[in-house]
């Protein structure tokens, strides 16, 4: 084929003197094209935000629950080193002898490294002698009657009392 023989006809069919019934139509059925694409196009705009809105819930939520699978695994941890630091308080003083002067040396050291280890978990001793009990932060041992304190106030401590981000867990 050469370039002489290929015509193309870029004319509707209707012809040049198109009608305005025709051109109308055409207009009014472009301008409901418009308005479908324009109504699908919001359409998957909101959903798009929807979707945009609940990965953000989900990605919050799951934040959430490794923050507080981690408090508890550190809680876990710190409740099973409790009775750790108690056995040293014990230890440290039952010997107060001179010969057993670098023992206890050795003791102290390793003792003050796992509360700086506790501490760095977020760890603070609580000091409850003298204070009102709280069952939501201690564990009642015995009662004691005695008319030296007022009725509820701790006047012992057995075991080493540790509080972990506001909360006794021990």
């Amino acid at each position: 084929m050469s370039e002489q023989e290929i015509k193309v006809n870029f004319t509707n069919d209707e012809g040049p003197g198109q009608p305005e019934e025709s051109q109308s139509a055409d207009s009014a059925r472009e301008d409901s094209q418009v308005k479908k694409l324009s109504a699908d196009l919001a359409d998957l705009q909101q959903t798009l935000l929807r979707r945009q809105a609940d990965f953000d819930n989900y990605r919050k939520r799951i934040e959430k629950e490794r923050a507080e699978d981690s408090r508890r695994a550190t809680a876990r941890v710190v409740e099973s080193l409790i009775p750790v630091v108690d056995g040293f308080e014990h230890a440290l003083a039952a010997h107060k002898e001179d010969e057993y002067a670098s023992y206890r040396r050795g003791f102290e050291l390793i003792y003050k490294q796992l509360l700086d280890n506790l501490a760095r978990l977020g760890v603070e001793r609580v000091e409850p002698l003298g204070k009102p009990f709280d069952p939501h932060m201690h564990q009642a041992m015995d009662r004691t009657e005695t008319t030296e304190h007022a009725d509820g106030v701790q006047v012992s401590v057995r075991h080493a009392t540790i509080s972990k981000i506001g909360k006794v867990v021990g």
